[in-house]
């Protein structure tokens, strides 16, 4: 096991991913939770603070101005390595300036700065995300995505806990996010280390084909559908069971705030960094698939740890036991699940896709607290962490559907053509689409109905509901049709 451990740390860019991953994860908490306590600290009202929040929304939206990224090369360094210098330059800028600013003096200023520095770290992630993926062959991708996460947690417990510790006791707030921007440094330097990816692989010759060409390569390929719904269903259940923890562990069980702090961030954070790194140590020896399947299977059933703790009596070791498992089965699962993201990206484009990609992929996370908080009203604690095992299957069986088209596209990074019922997929595409547009709108009438700035004579509730019917319709029709035509017998001449 050392060896093997030896390993992934040893392989050609393990120190430069190590890095990245280190800055990926840095500003995240520097513009929501550090932020946040800094303004409460200062005395800022709870509605503004709770308006800050909305600067996130650019980690979600990011595959909006992923194509520019694909399209343009900056005329230094290359076209991986160049924005990540631009986005990182921008970034220790924009962490500096927080930190001569006051919230309760300069609140505008601080809030155009967060949306700065939200912006061009998710510019940062865009980029990375590409420059991994064009950069580490198959038999690499679980190594790099263990060593990327374990960069990303450290970071968050740097900027996170950390940065309050040392703001509180020590360092003030100013001259903490003058520290925390000069951690992004190294960062830096990994990127005027790493190499640039491959001159070979073809680049989008217009903005038009950097927006249309990465939806066209993808949805004409065989397993489109089927990898879709497996992205957003994989999951799943891990989302459900962690939506609720912290409500579930201090109301639920009846912990108090302090202990469980202690033991849900810093135990769950290094379960999630031990789960990554063994989960990459196991893919060395596992395909793609066989790691998605094993992994798959102990997130699932690492959910029954916080079933235990409903039906039994409260004590701290069996939280700390529950929590550690949890967290160490879905480090595991995340490990192959972003090795499962990087074999779907085509190179020529892989800034896009893998943009819109890791967004399919929040949906499940993004969209499960509302209804997690409905089904523990309506059935406790006990059934919904039972039904949380149970909400995992759906991406389990997806899984075993696409066995084929993944081991092939592993083995031969070849994406195979659609051939079959082209109007059917057709509809498949323009449901989500229509779905993903009403959505889209909601979104957009919910922020001018916040800001006052329209009434809207249509209930948005109306839209969520209409917009979510047409792009889950759109997505099972497509995933059907992909299961029927890649059961149906090739044609013989």
């Amino acid at each position: 096991m050392a060896n093997q451990l030896l390993r992934i740390f040893t392989q050609r860019n393990a120190a430069v991913l190590l890095l990245l991953g280190f800055a990926s994860g840095l500003p995240l908490a520097l513009t929501s939770s550090t932020l946040q306590a800094w303004m409460t600290v200062e005395g800022v009202d709870l509605k503004t603070i709770g308006f800050f929040s909305l600067v996130g929304q650019a980690y979600v939206f990011k595959f909006l101005w992923s194509p520019l990224m694909d399209r343009y090369t900056p005329p230094f360094l290359g076209r991986r390595r160049g924005w990540l210098l631009i986005s990182q330059l921008l970034l220790i800028g924009g962490i500096v300036l927080m930190g001569f600013m006051e919230p309760a003096r300069h609140l505008t200023m601080l809030a155009a700065l967060a949306v700065l520095i939200a912006f061009c770290s998710a510019s940062q992630d865009i980029v990375f995300d590409a420059w991994k993926t064009d950069v580490l062959p198959p038999e690499e991708r679980g190594n790099g995505a263990a060593i990327t996460v374990l960069g990303y947690r450290l970071a968050m417990l740097v900027s996170g806990g950390l940065a309050l510790w040392l703001a509180d006791r020590y360092l003030g707030w100013q001259a903490t996010y003058w520290l925390m921007a000069l951690m992004m440094v190294p960062g830096a330097i990994a990127t005027l280390l790493a190499r640039e990816p491959d001159g070979a692989i073809v680049r989008p010759h217009s903005l038009e084909e950097a927006v249309i060409a990465p939806l066209r390569d993808f949805f004409n390929r065989d397993n489109a559908w089927l990898m879709l719904s497996l992205i957003v269903l994989y999951k799943l259940g891990d989302a459900f069971a962690a939506s609720l923890t912290t409500t579930f562990l201090i109301r639920g069980v009846g912990f108090s705030a302090g202990d469980v702090g202690l033991v849900n961030k810093s135990l769950g954070l290094l379960a999630t960094i031990i789960g990554a790194l063994y989960g990459g140590m196991l893919m060395q020896r596992l395909s793609l698939f066989r790691a998605l399947m094993l992994f798959g299977i102990l997130q699932a059933l690492s959910n029954l740890a916080y079933w235990l703790l409903s039906v039994t009596s409260p004590h701290l070791w069996s939280m700390a036991c529950a929590v550690f498992v949890e967290n160490l089965c879905g480090g595991m699962g995340t490990s192959a699940f972003v090795a499962l993201l990087m074999s779907l990206c085509n190179r020529s484009f892989s800034a896009t896709q893998f943009a819109l990609l890791s967004a399919f992929s929040a949906v499940g996370r993004v969209y499960v607290g509302p209804a997690a908080g409905w089904l523990v009203e309506l059935w406790g604690w006990p059934t919904f962490y039972a039904f949380s095992i149970a909400a995992a299957l759906p991406g389990l069986l997806l899984l075993a559907a696409s066995k084929n088209s993944l081991l092939r596209a592993q083995q031969s990074e070849q994406f195979s053509v659609r051939r079959c019922w082209p109007a059917a997929y057709r509809w498949a595409l323009r449901l989500l689409a229509g779905g993903s547009a009403l959505l889209a709108l909601w979104l957009l009438l919910l922020a001018l109905e916040a800001s006052n700035l329209l009434a809207a004579s249509v209930s948005p509730l109306i839209l969520f509901n209409t917009g979510c019917l047409l792009a889950l319709i759109g997505i099972f029709t497509g995933t059907l049709l992909d299961y029927l035509a890649l059961r149906k017998p090739p044609v013989t001449k």
